[in-house]
C-alpha cells in the first residue's frame, strides 16, 4: 500500500497544512481541561468571579481557534484525498488501456471495474482518515497520558493496566478480518461480473426464459459476499464495544480511587475532572487508532489489488518508431508467422506466409474457428506472433509504435461496437477532426445515408450505449463507415457484412471498390458471395494456409474451398 502513497506527491503541501493543523488542534484539545481545573480549583473554590470570567474567556477562544483548525484540516484533508483518488483512477484507468488482451482475459473485465472503483474508493477513504489521526492519534494519547501524569502520577496506574487490554483486542481484530476483507473483495468481484452478464445479455435472457435462473445466479453470488460482509463486521463490531466497556469501568476506577484521594486531601476536585478529560483524550485516541487499524485491512487488500494492475507490464509494448522500407504504403506481409493463445495445447495459427498489396482486395475465408479473426488481430498487434513475423511496408510492426501502426489501419470488427453519442460522434470516432462533409461521405460509402436520414435527427440523431437502438446492419454500416472516414492505408473488414442482405452488400462492396483502389483491402468473411471478386483469397484450414488464389483458381485446386463453395451455392450460381 505505501507504493500508491507516492500519488500524494501532488498534494504535499495540503498534507503539510493538514499535519500542522492538527498540531495545534492537539494542543488546544490538551490544555483545555487544565484551564477547566484552574477554575474549579481556583476561581470556584475561592469564589473569584472575575478569575472564572478571565479563564472561561480563554477558554472559548481556545476552543475556537481549535474549531477552526479542525474544518480547515478537514477540508484540505478532504481534497488531498479525493485528489489522490482522482490520479490513482486516472493511472489505473491508462494502464488498463495499455493492457494486450489477453493480460484483459487474465484479469477480467468486471474485476477490472471494481479495482477501478471500489478498490480504490478504499483507500482513498483510508488516506483521508489516516491524515487526520496520522498526528492527532499519537499526540492526544502521548500527551494525555503526560498530563494525566502530571495530575496524579499514582492514579495514572490505572491507564498502564489498561492500553494493553485495547492494543490487544484490535491486533486479534485485525488478524481476523484481513483475510476475510480480502475474500471480500473478490466476491464483489463476482457480484459485479454476474450483474454485467444480466444486464449486457438481457435480451438472450429473455429469448430463451432464464430470467429465474439468472436471478438466482446474482442472489447466490451476493448472498456469498453478503454472508463474508456480515463475518467480517461481527468481528469489527466486537472492537467498539470491547472498547467502550474498558473505558466505562476505567472512568468508574478512576473516579472510586480519585474521590478517596480527594477525601485524603491529597487530590483536588478539578485535577480530578482535568485527570478524567485526559483519560477519555486517551481513550478516544484510541478508538481513533482502532478505526484506522479498522480500516487498514480492507484498504490493505484493495491496494494489493490495485498494484497488480499498476505492476503489469504489457506484453505488448512500443518499438522504435522506423521509416518505412517499402515506397508503397499499405503492404502486409506474413511470413512464417505462428501463434497460440496462453495455454493453448496447439497454435492457432502455423507457418501463415502471405502478401496483400495496395489496389488489390485480398480475402481471407474458412470454416469456423480455422483462425480468421485471430490473424487480422495480428496485424493490429493485440497479440504478437510467436515465431516468424508480419510486416507493415517492408517493417516489422514489432519495431513500429503501436500509435503508429493503428493510424495506417482502419478496422471493422466482427461485432459491431458502437459508442453513447450522436450518429456523427460514432463517425467522426476514426477521426476526431472529420468534417461534415467527410462524415457524410463516409456514411454514403457505407451505404448508411438513408437509414441516417430517416431518423429524426439525421446525423445528431442519438445512438444508445452499445447501438441497442440500431439494427445489426445499421450498426455494421456505422462501423464501416467510421474506418472510412480515416483514408487510411489499410483496410481490414472481419465478417463485417454478414448482417446486410445481398443488394446492400453489393453496393457496399463495389462502392468499397471505387474508393480503396489506392489502398490495401483485407476482408474476413463466410460468405463466398463477398469474396470471390477478390483479388486474392486465402483459405485456412486448422490455422493453416490450405490455398491461395482467385476463386476460379480455387475451385480447381482447392478441396477446402470448393466445399466451402458448394454447401452456399448452387451448381448454376457455380457456373
Amino acid at each position: 500500500m505505501i507504493k500508491l502513497f507516492r500519488f500524494l506527491k501532488p498534494y504535499r503541501l495540503f498534507i503539510a497544512a493538514v499535519l500542522v493543523l492538527i498540531f495545534f488542534q492537539s494542543l488546544f484539545e490538551l490544555y483545555l481541561p487544565r484551564l477547566m481545573a484552574d477554575i474549579v480549583d481556583v476561581g470556584v473554590v475561592q469564589g473569584d468571579t472575575n478569575y472564572i470570567l478571565r479563564v472561561g474567556g480563554l477558554m472559548l477562544l481556545v476552543a475556537a481557534i481549535g474549531a477552526v483548525c479542525t474544518i480547515l484540516a478537514a477540508n484540505l484533508s478532504a481534497k488531498t484525498a479525493m485528489g489522490f483518488g482522482k490520479i490513482l483512477r486516472g493511472k489505473v484507468f491508462s494502464q488498463v488501456e495499455e493492457l494486450s488482451l489477453s493480460e484483459f482475459s487474465r484479469i477480467g473485465t468486471a474485476s477490472l471495474i471494481t479495482r477501478t472503483t471500489n478498490d480504490i474508493t478504499q483507500v482513498q477513504m483510508l488516506v483521508m482518515v489516516t491524515l487526520r489521526m496520522m498526528v492527532m492519534a499519537p499526540m492526544m494519547l502521548i500527551g494525555g497520558i503526560i498530563m494525566a501524569v502530571s495530575q496524579d502520577a499514582a492514579l495514572a496506574r490505572i491507564i498502564v493496566l489498561i492500553i494493553p487490554v485495547i492494543v490487544a483486542a484490535v491486533i486479534v481484530v485485525m488478524n481476523k478480518s484481513t483475510p476475510l476483507f480480502r475474500a471480500m473483495q473478490e466476491k464483489l468481484d463476482k457480484v459485479n461480473r454476474v450483474l454485467r452478464e444480466g444486464l449486457t445479455g438481457i435480451r438472450v435472457i429473455r429469448a430463451f426464459d432464464r430470467i429465474d435462473y439468472e436471478k438466482r445466479r446474482f442472489n447466490d453470488a451476493n448472498l456469498d459476499l453478503t454472508s463474508t460482509a456480515i463475518k467480517v463486521n461481527r468481528i469489527m463490531a466486537t472492537a467498539m464495544p470491547l472498547m467502550m466497556v474498558t473505558m466505562n469501568f476505567m472512568a468508574i476506577a478512576i473516579i472510586w480511587f480519585g474521590g478517596l484521594r480527594i477525601d485524603q486531601g491529597t487530590m483536588q476536585v478539578g485535577s480530578l475532572m482535568a485527570f478524567i478529560q485526559y483519560v477519555m483524550h486517551i481513550m478516544f485516541s484510541l478508538i481513533m487508532v482502532s478505526m484506522m487499524f479498522v480500516m487498514i485491512p480492507r484498504a490493505s487488500a484493495s491496494a494489493v489489488r490495485i498494484n497488480e494492475v499498476l505492476d503489469t507490464v504489457p506484453e505488448i509494448c512500443d518499438g522504435e518508431a522506423a521509416k518505412s522500407g517499402y515506397a508503397t504504403k499499405g503492404h502486409v506481409e506474413f511470413r512464417n508467422a505462428t501463434f497460440s493463445y496462453p495455454g493453448a495445447e496447439k497454435p492457432v495459427l502455423h507457418d501463415i506466409s502471405f502478401e496483400a498489396k495496395p489496389g488489390e482486395v485480398t480475402a481471407i475465408i474458412g470454416g469456423t474457428g480455422s483462425g480468421k479473426s485471430t490473424l487480422v488481430n495480428l496485424i493490429l498487434r493485440f497479440y504478437d506472433v510467436e515465431t516468424g513475423s508480419i510486416l507493415i511496408n517492408g517493417v516489422d510492426i514489432r519495431d513500429m509504435s503501436q500509435e503508429d501502426l493503428r493510424s495506417k489501419i482502419g478496422f471493422v470488427p466482427q461485432k459491431a461496437v458502437l459508442f453513447s453519442g450522436t450518429v456523427a460522434d460514432n463517425i467522426r470516432y476514426g477521426k476526431e477532426e472529420a468534417t461534415s462533409e467527410e462524415v457524410e461521405w463516409a456514411a454514403e460509402i457505407a451505404q448508411a445515408t438513408e437509414f441516417i436520414t430517416g431518423m429524426k435527427d439525421g446525423f445528431d440523431s442519438v445512438v444508445a450505449q452499445g447501438g441497442t437502438n440500431l439494427s445489426g446492419g445499421q450498426k455494421q454500416r456505422l462501423s464501416i463507415a467510421r474506418a472510412l472516414v480515416r483514408r487510411p492505408e489499410i483496410y481490414i473488414f472481419d465478417d463485417s457484412f454478414s448482417a446486410l442482405d445481398f443488394k446492400t452488400d453489393a453496393r457496399l462492396r463495389a462502392a468499397l471498390k471505387r474508393e480503396t483502389s489506392e489502398s490495401t483491402v483485407i476482408i474476413v468473411a463466410q460468405r463466398v458471395s463477398t469474396v470471390m471478386d477478390a483479388d486474392r483469397i486465402i483459405v485456412l484450414d486448422n490455422g493453416e494456409v490450405a490455398g491461395t488464389g482467385t476463386h476460379r483458381d480455387l475451385i480447381k485446386t482447392c478441396n477446402v474451398y470448393r466445399e466451402i463453395v458448394m454447401s452456399q451455392l448452387s451448381e448454376e450460381e457455380l457456373a
